[in-house]
């Protein structure tokens, strides 16, 4: 798994990339709950994820339930065709707010 850490304004940009899976989720959920214990907003970029398995989803939950205890914000941009068809089928497009791009996440 790649990821590259930006801040854009009051928004902390984590763009993930390749797999996220029992193998490199940890170090994603590494990643995400330092960023909402940092940071008011986090917008998480999946556009170059390839592959998301239970493991990485289970990580973004966990981050988001995180970010809403501390009264932050998590939310999903430019979620790559694969990952979404898996937020669908767990209907989590209904919990997470996603964006179509990550200008729009920031705007």
């Amino acid at each position: 798994m790649k990821h590259e850490i930006t801040r854009q304004g009051d928004v902390t940009v984590i763009a993930l990339g390749g797999d996220v899976d029992l193998e490199t989720s940890p170090k994603a959920r590494e990643l995400l709950l330092a960023a909402v214990k940092d940071s008011r907003r986090v917008l998480v970029d999946l556009s170059g994820v390839s592959y998301i398995d239970s493991s990485g989803v289970a990580t973004l939950v966990e981050a988001l339930q995180t970010a809403r205890k501390q009264r932050g914000e998590l939310a999903l941009a430019a979620v790559s065709e694969s990952a979404r068809r898996v937020f669908e089928l767990a209907r989590l497009d209904k919990v997470f707010t996603i964006h179509a791009t990550v200008a729009e996440g920031l705007g």
